[in-house]
């Protein structure tokens, strides 16, 4: 029965793990985008398919 035992441990402690880490990978996402200095270059990124390239023209 030890096997089972350690199993679930084993799960339990992946299944926290992988919570924590991808919490953590969720709030580094959120503070890259909403950091200032980013600003400039998301809106600029952004606009970018709404402008009019003329080489594009066949």
């Amino acid at each position: 029965m030890t096997g089972i035992r350690e199993y679930e441990a084993v799960s339990r402690f992946a299944q926290q793990a992988g919570t924590v880490y991808f919490v953590a990978l969720f709030l580094a996402g959120l503070i890259y985008a909403f950091w200032p200095r980013n600003k400039e270059a998301f809106q600029r990124l952004a606009r970018l398919p709404l402008e009019d390239d003329e080489s594009d023209h066949v």
